[in-house]
């Protein structure tokens, strides 16, 4: 094999686990497969090995369940809190967009709040469910990003949400531990501002959607641990899928 392309052979094998990357790469150096040869190695194994993965429903939970539908509840969210803030701050009224409302300071916060919670829940979620598929939840993740990139105007209020939703799935990719308690109260703090939210009229109501990542992690905590007193252990951190 040609010393110059080994590196794109090893790049490709990353996407392999660790173990299976050095016995992989440690074959193709033994038989002097060509270049190509080996890529085409590497890439139909990788392929083998995604499509295993899928026969697990927790890939379609966390793509599909979550990661689709949230990014686009979270992009109108973002959009909606933007036009809020400008209306009461800037007192600018953005013609022709979806409307806000009447809301005052204190369901902008409640909002800004809320916007906060629902991106990591959802994010820690995609994280942890599915670890070894995170690359198909971000890849559905960004599918209604398409559709808003194709409006004119401040498209990049529609990202307000990222950087919690990074946090989130960071957190949840490496498998960090929740408390039964920390997220319980989280949950409810979450439903008590959606509750106050709705009934000043001031919530879409497919936005009761996005509670759900957060009681799935309370339900989770509520599993993991002797009378509900443990942490919560994401699915994927006991079997990594």
């Amino acid at each position: 094999m040609n010393a110059s392309a080994w590196p794109l052979v090893e790049l490709g094998t990353r996407l392999l686990d660790p173990e299976e990357r050095e016995v992989v790469l440690g074959d193709l150096m033994e038989t002097h497969e060509t270049t190509w040869r080996g890529l085409l190695d590497v890439f139909g194994l990788v392929l083998r090995r995604q499509a295993g993965l899928w026969r697990d429903r927790r890939p379609w939970v966390a793509g599909f369940v979550v990661a689709l539908p949230s990014s686009y509840l979270l992009m109108t969210a973002s959009f909606s809190v933007t036009c809020t803030y400008q209306r009461l701050v800037n007192h600018r009224v953005f013609v022709g967009k979806w409307p806000t409302g009447h809301e005052g300071f204190p369901l902008l916060l409640c909002h800004m709040l809320l916007l906060i919670a629902w991106s990591w829940t959802a994010g820690y979620v995609v994280g942890s469910v599915s670890r070894r598929t995170l690359w198909a939840s971000v890849v559905l993740a960004a599918v209604p990003s398409l559709l808003f990139l194709c409006m004119s105007g401040l498209w990049l209020c529609f990202f307000l949400f990222l950087p919690p939703a990074i946090l989130g799935v960071w957190r949840g990719w490496q498998g960090s531990r929740i408390s039964f308690r920390a997220v319980s109260v989280l949950a409810l703090t979450m439903t008590v501002l959606m509750i106050s939210a709705w009934s000043n009229d001031a919530l879409w109501a497919a936005n009761w959607a996005l509670l759900g990542p957060a009681w799935h992690l309370v339900a989770g905590a509520w599993r993991s641990g002797p009378n509900g007193r443990g942490g919560f252990w994401p699915m994927s951190h006991a079997r990594v899928q």
